[in-house]
């Protein structure tokens, strides 16, 4: 295993309530509220993979698919899907839980990049990840094309130095 880590052993969890001064005039929970709270559950997770103190670099996607009512209750999940030497990125999937089944539907999705720091703000190196589930794999490899696809719209490569997404169109 050497400096890796499984990608379960940065899984975090939390439950919440939607409550009156979180959501907007249509007994919605704000997008804002929500983005808060993922931001803090990622680091969380972040934070388990690294050991290190971790600041948010980008919130790479967010998807509202279904829109959460005041009351209801809201479950974040968050787990590294890939390190890239200083950085991780975290996907948070978030759902509702049925007040009387206990089933849970999803409602939306996030994925941030954090960084890794020193006391100075120096980044520093974190653990590779391992990951063992389909899914865990799944998101690990498409990790690496949206790292590329990123690095491209901010100039820092070139799109024939992409090869993971050069392999998609090919």
């Amino acid at each position: 295993m050497g400096d890796s880590k499984y990608a379960k052993e940065s899984l975090t969890i939390t439950t919440k309530v939607v409550l009156p001064h979180e959501t907007n005039t249509l007994g919605k929970l704000f997008g804002g509220a929500l983005l808060a709270w993922m931001d803090e559950i990622a680091a969380v997770s972040a934070h388990r993979h690294s050991k290190q103190v971790v600041v948010t670099v980008s919130v790479n996607h967010v998807s509202f698919y279904v829109p959460i009512d005041l009351g209801e209750i809201v479950t974040l999940e968050a787990k590294v899907s890939r390190a890239f030497g200083s950085s991780m990125e975290v996907i948070i999937d978030v759902s509702i839980e049925d007040r009387k089944t206990g089933e849970k539907k999803e409602s939306n999705q996030a994925i941030y990049t954090f960084v890794a720091v020193d006391k100075s703000g120096s980044t520093v190196k974190v653990p590779a990840i391992i990951p063992e589930t389909e899914e865990e794999k799944s998101r690990y490899d498409a990790a690496l094309r949206r790292r590329q696809l990123s690095l491209i719209l901010g100039g820092k490569i070139k799109p024939s130095e992409a090869t993971e997404l050069k392999a998609l169109f090919e």
